[in-house]
Formats: C-alpha cells, structure tokens, sequence
C-alpha cells in the first residue's frame, strides 16, 4: 500500500461522532513504559517494558448542537470512554481505540477570534489498541446483514483478539453486532460465530469493547454480521486480531 496523508479520517468518542468537530490530532500514542534496570557494570542505560499506557489527544472547534462536541465534551464525564480514531472511511484500514479517562476540556480564545478547545485522554486498564476497522467508516444496516470480510493477509492466529463498536444511532428495537470468522472466505469453510466476538445487544447510543479468550485461535477473514429487529442501526467496529501473546 502506497504512503498516505490523514485527509478524511474520522474519531469517534462513546458513540458520538465528532469528525467534523475536530481541527486536529495532537497525538495518538501508547506502548509500554520503558523501566530502567541499569547494573552498575553498564556504561548505558539497560530497559524493560513496564505498564502498558496510551493517550488520544486533539483540538476541538466550539459545536454547541445537541448531541455535537460542546455538550458531549463539556461534560468531563469520571467514568470511562471509548475512542476510536479511523484513517480515512476504508474496509481494512487502520484505526486505533482507547478505553480512557477524559483529562481536560480546555478552551483558547485566539487574537482572530478563533474559539478552540484543547481535549487529553490517558488510557485505563488497556492502552492504545492499533487495529483493523472492520466497517467503511461508519456503516448503516436496515435490517440483519453479513458484511463484507477482510482478509489479514496471514493464516490462523492463537492468541485471541479485542474488538471494539460505536452504535451512533439505531430504530427499533435491538441489534446484535458480531464477528464472524473462516479461513478461506466461506469458500470451503463457511463463516461461523467467533467465540466471544459477540457485542451485548444494542438499544441506542452505545460504545463497547469485547475480548475473546487470549489463547483462541482466530481464522484468516473475519466479517461483521447484525442480528435483531430495527430498521436503522448506524454503528463502526474495529478490531485487533494479537499477533503474538497479549496480557492487560
């Protein structure tokens, strides 16, 4: 894949899409700590991986609509968050997601009367998630739908996956989103429930992240499928399929 620029992504915050709100990403980052464990008999410094951590940091321009930036983010909630930031509207693409702690929401008045708000985020208990956004964007279904797949590109993994789901607006009255899994694109082997890779039924706005067991051996395509009875489910899932052993 060709080299990229950052035109047309979109972040997503419990539910909320706020792409349209927001200026910039001031930084999208996480990994573990780097802990110093340097012997004295070392002339540098020797590291190991501590706690896994992760932030999503941005500028927001002042959108008081109901349901936009201003009232959402106002709100500074103590609870956790879920945010999901998607590179660009493409089946397979990268996107990244963060269960966190909303830290600040603070606003600059700028000398040519731009009105402007700083917003961080610091990670809790899982820290930043680089996966596979497995809708276009965002993706709306009028009834129930086996999505289109997407091919990781290797065989079978052994060590489980994290999935992610914002619901942004939904009629009717639930909606189950899900994953499903084959190792051949249902050629000869056809698509069947991931185990755990089931979302609790949606009723409305909503954001959730689900983890399968860690040792669970995860197939080669995977697919979004909604079950239930609505007429409108607007929702986007991501995905990180571990590529080696993962412990939070």
């Amino acid at each position: 894949m060709s080299k990229q620029s950052g035109l047309g992504d979109a972040l997503y915050i419990a539910g909320y899409d706020f792409s349209g709100d927001i200026g910039s990403l001031g930084g999208i980052g996480g990994g573990p700590a780097a802990l110093e464990v340097t012997g004295i008999d070392k002339s540098a410094p020797e590291r190991i991986g501590g706690l896994r951590d992760g932030h999503i940091d941005f500028t927001s321009f002042f959108n008081p609509t109901a349901g936009r930036s201003h009232p959402r983010l106002s709100l500074l909630p103590t609870g956790d968050v879920i945010m999901s930031y998607f590179r660009g509207a493409t089946l397979g693409g990268a996107s990244a997601n963060l269960v966190a702690k909303q830290l600040n929401y603070d606003g600059t008045r700028g000398d040519d009367g731009a009105f402007t708000f700083t917003a961080g985020s610091q990670g809790n208990g899982y820290g930043l998630e680089w996966g596979t956004s497995m809708t276009a964007g965002k993706r709306t279904d009028s009834t129930a739908t086996n999505g289109t797949s997407v091919d990781f590109g290797t065989g079978s993994t052994t060590f489980g996956l994290q999935a992610y789901l914002h619901v942004f607006s939904f009629t009717g009255t639930s909606v189950t989103v899900k994953l499903q899994e084959s190792s051949d694109n249902g050629v000869g082997d056809a698509f069947a429930d991931v185990t755990g890779g089931a979302f609790t039924a949606a009723t409305g706005i909503t954001s959730q992240r689900i983890a399968t067991a860690s040792g669970q051996t995860v197939e080669r395509y995977l697919r979004v499928v909604t079950t239930g009875t609505f007429s409108n489910a607007v929702f986007a899932v991501s995905v990180n399929r571990n590529p080696v052993a993962t412990s939070f």
